[in-house]
């Protein structure tokens, strides 16, 4: 594989990363109001992740590697590409349980829920209501 580009997709690629999320993550769908990365080579998408703008804040969302690239550090590499935008405005995400040392491992923290912005608690408990294990973490440069 040659080497990965990370950059903020531009948004006349926008269709791209949505036909990539339906092939390998169908729960994930990007918005046109999100901030988007992606790491590609020459010839393809290898790996996303999306922010969620708020006020004072913004939520790392749906982080997905191509499955036949996963386990060769690609996620930690393409936090490390993004590296601006994570220190733009405060960071948080809800991380799958089975991925707590991924993140720790690119800087963030596991938060006692009473640390979440109002808004992102309330979204977080209607994702765990709903049968998911996450975790929530802030990064931390």
């Amino acid at each position: 594989m040659s080497k990965l580009r990370f950059h903020p997709l531009e948004p006349l690629r926008f269709p791209l990363i949505n036909r990539f999320y339906k092939s390998y993550y169908p729960a994930g769908k990007a918005k046109k109001d999100e901030v988007i990365w992606v790491g590609e080579d020459n010839s393809s998408i290898i790996c996303c992740v999306r922010f969620k703008q708020f006020d004072n804040y913004q939520l790392l969302t749906g982080m997905l590697v191509h499955p036949e690239q996963r386990g060769m550090g690609l996620a930690k590499q393409l936090l490390t590409g993004c590296y601006q935008q994570l220190i733009e405005t405060p960071c948080y995400c809800f991380a799958f349980a089975h991925l707590e040392t991924l993140y720790q491992g690119a800087n963030f923290i596991t938060l006692p829920e009473s640390e979440l912005p109002e808004p992102l608690l309330s979204r977080l408990r209607r994702y765990r209501q709903s049968g998911k294990k996450l975790i929530a973490m802030r990064y931390e440069p």
